[in-house]
């Protein structure tokens, strides 16, 4: 939770441009500024999408519930974990819109800690699943699809 409140802290406080930080890395204007929403509003409908998909199965922390399913289907069919990624590309929207190094740097800090839940998640699931979770791992990217070579 700590590395999302300092992600947070970068993207929300305008006091957080100490030196390098509040260095631009894009060109303001108005067209990247509504690239960024519209990569944040994206971001938002993919997080709300994958959630609807987990119904009863979503849950907060890493746990197991009663009759818990692996869900494959919506976002679930391509990626294992597209809560985490509609909400990092919010979050990259969000960077995108602000143009500063704090916003980049925000989002690598956030990415970090979903991989590290994503992995926790993982091996819950892979304990309840079995070889049907590793199966799905094999066949979906973590928070991106699966590129397929062939």
């Amino acid at each position: 939770m700590l590395p999302l409140v300092a992600a947070s802290y970068l993207l929300a406080r305008p006091e957080a441009r100490y030196g390098w930080l509040g260095a631009h890395v894009v060109p303001a204007s108005p067209a990247v500024e509504w690239i960024g929403v519209l990569l944040t509003a994206a971001g938002v409908a993919v997080a709300l999408w994958a959630r609807w998909h987990l119904g009863a199965n979503w849950s907060g922390v890493v746990t197991l519930k009663e009759g818990h399913e692996l869900i494959r289907t919506g976002p679930y069919r391509t990626i294992r974990h597209p809560i985490y990624t509609g909400i990092l590309l919010a979050l990259f929207g969000t960077a995108v819109a602000m143009g500063e190094m704090r916003g980049l740097l925000a989002v690598a800090i956030a990415w970090l800690s979903f991989y590290w839940k994503a992995r926790r998640e993982e091996s819950f699931l892979t304990q309840e699943f079995g070889e049907k979770f590793e199966a799905h791992a094999k066949q979906t990217g973590m928070f991106l699809p699966k590129i397929v070579s062939g």
